[in-house]
């Protein structure tokens, strides 16, 4: 039989305690020193390296070259208290759950008067101690308070608050913390090296994960891994079915519909989880965590989210940053106070399907919601709406009529170049309204519309709000014409805004031929104008550093909507369209 990896892996001296500097410090710098206490209480969560570090405590006081942080490794003591040695007759370990009662207390209290059989010192490992009944803490605390010169007591304990403030009062107390991510993760990489088996990448983060900050957790689970590993390694598929996770693609998925608001794929989603053998309470563990990271996301830039996401590695940052600017702030928040209470739910004996695709319906419709969060998420669409457009002008300071003498000098002010003159009147046709256009006086509206001038105008115009709406112009174009929605829902996005052009970037050439063949820009104009409220010209580009697999109109499969509008595509077309193909040559039958 092996050996188990926490066990092989125990430390032997303070160096080697990951996690811990706060406590190790001060315990070498005291024995280096000599000034050791008599008593000490070393508290925190399971696993994370008390008994360890009183093992090490009592190998470093007891070393012939002691007390000392470095234990020599050669005398018989060291020999005995190394990890996974066979003990010391000096050193006596009581679990406190089975030698709690007063009769333990008083046994231990008569012994330690005895000197140690051939260490320095005896010394009384009392793990669990919070289970000391309160008899038997109070019998333990005259010899606590002042044993004898050769008796040192070390308490360990989850709950150093169960423990009677007596003997609290009169110990040394050590609190012990969960260990970081990032030192976790780097200490169990080291492991598997030194096990010299292959982990996929990802699984070591998940490994963390599934530990809490436990390092005996954490190399359990590595354990168990480890031992089911083929001959290439540990797969992260594997790891995910053993320890439960829901696989990012789902979250992403899931994620990327509640951002287009897209109820069709999230609940396609759902239904592969429940297909795949999922837990759904799990996968709505799962969701509020990514959205708890998006929100971190959000409040911090993509480079900063580093420092507290550790885990995940650049490219999903940035899928996630573009994530939750699709979601927006106040939604995030909404559908994470949703996915904490549907979890609450899930405890209770309804079908946990049917709560989970509940959660999904409730995210999808803040409409329905008059609680202040979903006030919120519907005033924060609007507000995203309302930055994009161009508002409509007017007068700078009153609206009474302006004198003759300052429109009749307005010609005058700005005497330059026709070209310049020329390029400065074409925004001002955008905002004059469409009764000044047909039959107003143009000098009425001349200095109206002047009040904002094209730089204030490039300064509303804020492209990543526009990149946020864009899913909704995408279903406003499907509602128009089919041919121009399957252009532009695979392979197109956003790339340059201002006064007088909105720039589109579709993956290959083929397709946009095919865009101003069809005269799609017009369907594409009319929908901007209907879902953002602004008028501007379409020009279309080619670029090919689209991802166009980032939306969820990529993914979805849709061969069974083929175009019905009138402008149908060839077949050689249709080729350039959707797979980017080329003609290299053309022959006549």
């Amino acid at each position: 039989m092996s050996l188990a990896l926490y066990r092989k892996y125990r430390p032997s001296v303070f160096a080697d305690v990951i996690g811990q500097e706060h406590v190790t410090v001060p315990l070498s710098n005291a024995l280096t020193s000599g000034k050791t206490h008599h008593a000490y209480l070393f508290s925190g969560p399971r696993g994370c390296g008390k008994t360890s570090s009183a093992r090490i405590m009592a190998r470093s006081l007891n070393c012939e070259k002691g007390p000392t942080p470095t234990p020599c490794g050669l005398c018989q003591s060291c020999k005995d208290l190394v990890a996974n040695g066979p003990g010391s007759l000096d050193v006596i370990e009581l679990d406190a759950a089975t030698h709690g009662l007063v009769d333990d207390a008083r046994d231990l209290r008569d012994k330690a008067f005895f000197a140690p059989v051939q260490s320095k010192y005896k010394i009384y490992i009392i793990d669990e101690a919070h289970q000391l009944g309160p008899g038997a803490a109070n019998a333990l605390l005259k010899v606590v308070e002042e044993p004898p010169p050769h008796v040192i007591f070390i308490f360990a304990t989850t709950e150093p608050e169960k423990l009677i403030s007596t003997i609290r009062s009169r110990t040394h107390h050590y609190p012990f913390r969960l260990v970081p991510p990032g030192i976790l993760a780097e200490h169990l990489e080291k492991i598997c090296k030194e096990e010299g088996v292959t982990v996929a990448k990802g699984v070591i983060p998940l490994v963390v994960r599934a530990s809490g900050g436990s390092v005996r957790d954490a190399l359990s689970v590595l354990g168990q891994l480890l031992a089911g590993a083929g001959p290439d390694g540990v797969s992260y598929e594997i790891a995910i079915q053993l320890l439960g996770f829901t696989d990012g693609a789902l979250l992403d998925d899931a994620v990327d519909a509640l951002a287009a608001r897209d109820g069709a794929t999230l609940f396609k989603t759902v239904d592969r989880v429940i297909e795949s053998g999922h837990d759904p309470r799990r996968f709505a563990g799962d969701l509020l965590e990514r959205l708890r990271d998006l929100m971190i996301v959000d409040a911090l830039e993509a480079t900063n989210a580093n420092s507290i996401l550790r885990g995940l590695p650049d490219d999903q940052l940035e899928r996630m940053r573009k994530q939750a600017a699709n979601i927006g702030a106040a939604n995030l928040s909404r559908s994470a106070d949703i996915a904490s209470e549907g979890l609450t739910q899930m405890r209770g004996a309804t079908a946990p399907r049917l709560i989970l695709e509940l959660i999904c319906g409730r995210m999808l419709l803040p409409g329905g919601d008059n609680s202040e969060a979903g006030l919120l998420s519907r005033i924060e669409r609007l507000e995203r709406v309302e930055n994009i457009a161009t508002p409509s002008p007017t007068p700078a300071k009153s609206t009474a009529p302006t004198p003759p003498a300052k429109v009749e000098d307005a010609p005058k002010a700005s005497e330059k170049p026709a070209a310049k003159a020329k390029v400065a009147e074409e925004p001002v046709a955008e905002v004059i309204s469409p009764k000044a256009v047909g039959g107003g006086d143009s000098k009425e509206a001349f200095p109206e519309s002047t009040s904002q001038p094209a730089s204030e105008k490039n300064k509303v115009m804020d492209i990543a709000g526009l990149r946020r709406l864009w899913p909704d112009v995408i279903e406003n174009v499907k509602k128009r014409r089919r041919l121009t929605w399957s252009l532009l829902s695979a392979s197109a996005q956003i790339i340059a805004v201002d006064d007088k052009l909105i720039t589109i970037g579709i993956v290959n050439a083929g397709a946009r031929d095919s865009f101003v063949r069809s005269e799609s820009d017009e369907i594409l104009r009319q929908a901007f104008i209907e879902i953002v409220g602004i008028d501007r010209k379409i020009e279309v580009v080619v670029d090919a550093s689209i991802d166009t697999t980032s939306t969820p109109e990529a993914r979805a499969v849709r061969k069974d909507e083929a175009p019905s509008d009138k402008n149908l595509l060839s077949g050689a077309a249709l080729l350039a369209a959707e797979l980017g193909a080329t003609v290299i040559n053309e022959k006549n039958k």
